[in-house]
């Protein structure tokens, strides 16, 4: 599968990929997962959001993931694989795109419990306990900036 990322803040999306990254992350999360939650925050759609996208050789959307800015630090978080894109190395360049979205500050993200060890491969520590995200449990991670200590 030959696979492209791409970068867009909201007001370049247009309404058909807004469409299919939205309909991915409910069929991940609220169908695959079992985890009905309020998806549609109010926050996809503010001036400092990134929408990271990966479509694969067909232009289908497989991958997505959304960076905020929250001021002091970056947020990266609503990170999804649709089933038949996971397995075939596509995770970390979708990762890595977001990455290089946030630079000079920490990043932090919540990671389900999982998937920390295969954060902490992008430098994210967990910074606090274990929590329920809906019925997920998830860890809160920071990447730290430079040689700061971790803090969530």
């Amino acid at each position: 599968m030959h696979c492209s990322t791409h970068v867009h803040r909201w007001a370049e999306m247009d309404a058909t990929t807004a469409h299919d990254v939205f309909r991915l992350r409910q069929q991940v999360f609220v169908v695959e997962q079992g985890d009905p939650y309020d998806d549609l925050d109010g926050r996809d759609t503010e001036p400092g959001t990134v929408h990271v996208v990966v479509r694969d050789d067909a232009d289908e959307v497989v991958g997505v993931a959304r960076v905020l800015d929250d001021g002091e630090e970056w947020r990266i978080g609503r990170v999804a694989l649709a089933p038949r894109a996971r397995g075939r190395g596509l995770s970390g360049p979708l990762m890595t795109a977001c990455l290089e979205v946030c630079e000079g500050r920490p990043v932090v993200l919540a990671a389900q419990t999982p998937l920390a060890a295969w954060y902490a491969t992008f430098g994210f520590e967990v910074c606090g306990p274990e929590f329920l995200d809906g019925s997920i449990p998830h860890l809160p991670m920071v990447r730290p900036l430079g040689g700061q200590s971790a803090r969530c």
